[in-house]
């Protein structure tokens, strides 16, 4: 930590685990700042994820609709999900891409990693994307539901701009495939 920034950190006193879940925990930490003053904060402990944008010779994007539950809506996303324990996130984003598409990629590009909601949340999405594609087959999860659509990129790019795509994993890899592409 350089000198300069000394008077950002912050000292944890205590840890206490509020809630142990199947995709998250919470847990309630005390802190000391820099002031010597002590406050709280409230942290979603999550495993990360991967997720991951197949764009075919065509510039054909392969995207999912899936529920979600906390807007109460279907949302369109890159396929995406939750890192195992230990599980390499490129991984990760392979078996996604297989599941939820059926597709496997000769070529990964990795987009680097996005951290979701720093305030609160520790979950870490890895961004990938995938090229050279060849069709052998969907397997989604058991009790998994989704829609896996074609859409071209340009048309993609488009519903980023106009703001009907809302999701932050899937613009950021809609974003950075069309710079790579060089569109």
């Amino acid at each position: 930590m350089e000198d300069k920034y000394k008077d950002l950190y912050e000292e944890t006193l205590d840890s206490e685990l509020k809630f142990h879940g199947r995709v998250f925990d919470t847990i309630v930490k005390t802190v000391k700042l820099a002031d010597g003053s002590t406050s709280t904060r409230e942290i979603v402990k999550h495993n990360g994820g991967a997720c991951i944008l197949p764009v075919d010779d065509e510039l054909n994007c392969y995207m999912v609709r899936q529920f979600r539950s906390p807007f109460e809506e279907i949302m369109l996303e890159v396929p995406a999900g939750k890192i195992e324990p230990g599980e390499d996130p490129k991984l990760c984003a392979i078996r996604e891409l297989h599941e939820e598409t059926g597709f496997e990629a000769g070529e990964i590009i990795d987009f680097g990693v996005s951290i979701c909601s720093p305030g609160y949340d520790s979950e870490k999405i890895y961004l990938y994307g995938a090229r050279d594609l060849k069709f052998i087959g969907e397997k989604l999860d058991e009790g998994e539901f989704l829609h896996c659509e074609k859409i071209p990129l340009k048309t993609l790019l488009q519903m980023a701009d106009n703001g009907e795509i809302r999701d932050s994993k899937t613009l950021i890899c809609i974003y950075k495939m069309v710079r790579r592409l060089g569109l």
